[in-house]
């Protein structure tokens, strides 16, 4: 670990930007229609569950990262074989975060450039970024944390004006009951975005003051939960459910249809801005996670050593994860659930505290 801490106010900064991330960019939770918000908000509910889960993990080891703990818990061997698995796994969720980057830019803004290109430059201020550390990277959390809220709020007020909103698409509500949902939450909203915020308790360590990580992370939370409901709503009720079904960038699509006095119009390059600041944070965070957990794992003395191959290798396999985006959508919601989410992200850490839940109790009564 580096020598660094952060305050609780940067911690909720850095979870709020991580958890919107790219989950602004995709039509979240639209398999459950016009009833989306809803499956978002039980994801959101369900996922605080989990979350304390992760917490009292942290309570159990609050100087250790979890690759550290991991061997503390299951043994040297096991620990690290697992502490491995979930190293691969935040460059891999990486690389799946700047391929959705690169795809958005190449849609909107850039469609001559290639995606290799868009990718990489992107990756090149992040490797700079983590290798300054997680103060600099909560740093400029905090400054570019306002300017994403402002473009939040001057987008709604925007879309409010055109009159873009027609609430009837959001009718009518659970048209075909509840288990359409719950489906959506336990396939899709309760891992991304919210307990993909596992990779924040490699973060947990250089907190300034550990009684305040759990209410941090509900605040967090709730926040980035609340939003990313505002957002679905406001796609559908705009677009409409079979519009946002198929936009690959519905919050996109809709911000294109603002027209406010026949001159502000064509504003998506402009939101555009408020999309890459939350997927930069959240490629930085789970890049950051890579490299001090890398840097644990082998004793590496200076992790910022190790910036420069992982980033490579994140970025190669931002390209080679699927041949186009329909492939790679396909991907993240049939496959990597089963795969990774839901070993990793609730199975795991639901074992690793019962399994550290007996061992305290049999040191404190040894004691």
């Amino acid at each position: 670990m580096e020598k660094a801490k952060i305050s609780a106010i940067q911690l909720f900064v850095l979870m709020v930007l991580f958890e919107l991330g790219s989950a602004l960019l995709v039509p979240l939770a639209i398999d459950a229609k016009q009833d989306a918000w809803l499956a978002i908000l039980i994801g959101m509910l369900v996922s605080f569950v989990l979350l304390l889960v992760y917490h009292k993990l942290y309570m159990y080891y609050p100087d250790l990262l979890p690759t550290e703990y991991m061997k503390k818990i299951l043994g040297k061997g096991a620990g690290t074989v697992l502490a491995f698995l979930y190293l691969f796994f935040f460059m891999y969720d990486a690389s799946r975060v700047l391929r959705d980057f690169g795809e958005m830019l190449l849609t909107f803004a850039y469609p001559e450039t290639p995606l290799f290109i868009a990718n990489a430059l992107l990756m090149l201020v992040i490797i700079y970024t983590v290798r300054k550390g997680i103060e600099v990277i909560a740093r400029s959390g905090e400054l570019l944390f306002m300017l994403m809220f402002l473009l939040s709020v001057v987008g709604f007020i925007l879309i409010v004006v055109s009159g873009l909103i027609d609430f009837k698409n959001l009718q009518p509500v659970l048209e075909e009951g509840l288990a359409p949902v719950l489906k959506v939450v336990f396939t899709q909203t309760l891992y991304f975005p919210f307990t993909e915020v596992i990779v924040l308790t490699m973060v947990l360590p250089y907190l300034n003051n550990p009684k305040k990580a759990k209410m941090t992370m509900f605040c967090a939370t709730g926040l980035s939960g609340i939003n990313l409901i505002l957002t679905m709503l406001i796609n559908i009720s705009v677009l409409g459910v079979d519009l946002t079904a198929r936009s690959q960038f519905p919050l996109l699509s809709t911000v294109q249809s603002i027209q406010v006095a026949d001159f502000l119009e064509r504003l998506d390059v402009f939101f555009m801005l408020g999309l890459i600041i939350g997927i930069f944070f959240k490629i930085s965070i789970l890049f950051y996670a890579a490299v001090i957990g890398t840097s644990s794992l082998f004793k590496v003395q200076s992790p910022s050593r190790l910036a420069y191959p992982l980033g490579l290798i994140v970025l190669f396999m931002s390209m080679a994860i699927a041949r186009n985006f329909q492939e790679h959508i396909h991907e993240g919601l049939k496959v990597v659930m089963y795969v990774l989410h839901l070993p990793l992200l609730v199975g795991i850490p639901i074992v690793l505290l019962m399994i550290a839940f007996v061992k305290n109790r049999k040191n404190h009564k040894s004691s």
